[in-house]
């Protein structure tokens, strides 16, 4: 991928929000900071309300910016949060392999974020801290058999470490656009076609109304 500074003041194609879910103290603003400007903080401390980073990503000839909203996981927060589904085409749902308790409430998250999120969001679930190998309380395979149960992708990160972070990220982004794609396509497809013009009828010329696609500027908050 190349360098998001790269892609300062160019006009990207797609605009795409997605958020980060899951309980308190999972990693999720260490996941979006290593992402977005490669950092890590030990002494990080947890969200209040919502945060939120920008990153432009290049897929094939499309430049796409990504808006990630990371999200508290406190419980008073909750209600805040909820409101910034709305909008959103794709989330990371992180739990804590160190803490059984952040994955048993992974289909609590779930079942709220298809409530309040979009029925065709992009959904990737992460296992964060896989290096915390000696205090792992949530197997690989547990992991895996969660997303395959609902529909899920899934990837194990340590955002300490730099493991799979970019790449769970770039999955989603992916993902949301082979959606957004996917979507395009059917919405030309169910276009109504022009009725035909009979023989003997008048035939009018109109100019054509040319519609242009919204372009975003990619710039830097």
């Amino acid at each position: 991928m190349a360098d998001s500074n790269s892609f300062d003041e160019q006009e990207c194609d797609y605009l795409f929000k997605a958020v980060l879910i899951g309980d308190s103290a999972v990693g999720k603003s260490n996941l979006l900071s290593r992402y977005a400007k490669d950092e890590f903080r030990l002494d990080s401390k947890p969200t209040i309300g919502v945060e939120f980073a920008y990153k432009n990503v290049k897929i094939g000839d499309k430049l796409i910016k990504a808006q990630i909203w990371d999200t508290a996981g406190q419980e008073r927060f909750r209600a805040i949060t909820s409101s910034y589904y709305r909008g959103a085409l794709g989330a990371l749902l992180v739990y804590d392999i160190s803490r059984r308790v952040t994955f048993e409430n992974m289909k609590r998250w779930l079942n709220e974020l298809r409530e309040f999120g979009s029925s065709c969001m992009a959904i990737v679930l992460v296992g964060n801290k896989s290096d915390l190998t000696h205090s792992r309380q949530v197997d690989e395979e547990e992991g895996k058999t969660l997303a395959q149960v609902e529909g899920l992708y899934f990837m194990e990160t340590s955002a300490m470490e730099n493991i799979n972070v970019e790449e769970a990220f770039l999955q989603l982004i992916r993902k949301i656009y082979e959606t957004t794609i996917q979507k395009s396509l059917e919405a030309k497809l169910n276009e109504p076609i022009p009725p035909t013009i009979q023989p003997g009828k008048e035939i009018i010329s109109i100019d054509d109304e040319v519609t242009a696609t919204r372009q975003y500027r990619c710039c830097y908050r």
